[in-house]
Formats: structure tokens, C-alpha cells, sequence
């Protein structure tokens, strides 16, 4: 397996497990454990980042991945894979607002915060999930030049 093949694997796990404690952590605040749901939230939060370094390194280093299915699909999966990436950015934001909320300890906006961030971090998990079953199991395609070649004309 190169690395071409790993990075996506690895980085889409990051993003399940991330949304996976997020879950879990959801269902320790309703128990009442504030503790054990704090130490989940931020496993999450570190999973979600350590997802971005991946998912970066990638697209500097190696390239990202060009749509390898049929032409009658491209426009659907690129309306699809713009969709995943505005609620990517948009999950993020929401994400680190979150964190910051808890970490000032102004429970209430972080109550109302999570509710809605953790939705958003559900959606863009899954079609983040299956971005990668087109692009890596059902439709493996290229890969584009790297960012790094690009800038400096390599």
C-alpha cells in the first residue's frame, strides 16, 4: 500500500472516530458526567485535528484525488464534494466557537453551540465518509499534481 492509499485511510478514520466520541460524549452530558464528557469532547477535538494535519500534508505533499467514476456523475459528486467542504469549514468554525465556550466555562452558549455543532460535525463525517468510498472503494481515480509542485513549478 503507498501512501497515496494510506493517507486517505487513515485521515477518513480520524473523522469517524471523531464523530463517533462526539456521539458518545453527547450521551455523558446527558447522564450528567461533565468530567468523563469533557475528556470525550476533547479526544473528538484532537481526532478532528489530527484529521486536518493528515488531510493538509496530503494536499501539499501528495495531491488530492481526481474524481475516477463515470463522466455522468462528475457534476453530481462535485456538487456533493463542495457541499462536504462548505460544511466542513462551516463545522470547524463551529467547533473551535464550542470548545472555546467550554474552556471559558459560559455553559449555557455552549449547551446551545454543541447542540447545533455536533449536527453539523454528524453530516459532514458522513459525507466525508463517503467522499472517500467514491473516490478510494467504489471509483478510485487519480491523483492531482501536489500543492507544494504546483506553487514552486515543479
Amino acid at each position: 500500500m503507498s501512501w497515496y492509499e494510506i493517507f486517505p485511510t487513515v485521515s477518513t478514520s480520524f473523522i469517524a472516530l471523531s464523530a463517533i466520541l462526539v456521539a458518545i460524549g453527547w450521551r455523558l452530558i446527558i447522564l450528567g458526567k461533565r468530567e468523563a464528557h469533557q475528556k470525550v469532547m476533547l479526544a473528538a477535538a484532537i481526532a478532528a485535528v489530527l484529521f486536518f494535519i493528515i488531510y493538509m500534508s496530503r494536499t501539499i505533499f501528495i495531491g488530492n484525488t481526481e474524481w475516477g467514476g463515470p463522466d455522468d456523475l462528475k457534476t453530481l459528486y462535485t456538487i456533493f464534494l463542495i457541499f462536504h467542504i462548505v460544511l466542513a469549514m462551516v463545522a470547524a468554525v463551529f467547533g473551535i466557537t464550542t470548545l472555546v465556550l467550554a474552556f471559558k466555562k459560559n455553559f449555557g452558549k455552549h449547551r446551545r453551540w454543541g447542540r447545533v455543532t455536533a449536527v453539523i460535525w454528524f453530516i459532514t463525517a458522513i459525507t466525508g465518509i463517503t467522499v472517500y468510498v467514491l473516490l478510494y472503494l467504489m471509483y478510485p481515480g487519480g491523483h492531482t499534481k501536489p500543492v507544494i509542485n504546483a506553487i514552486f513549478g515543479i
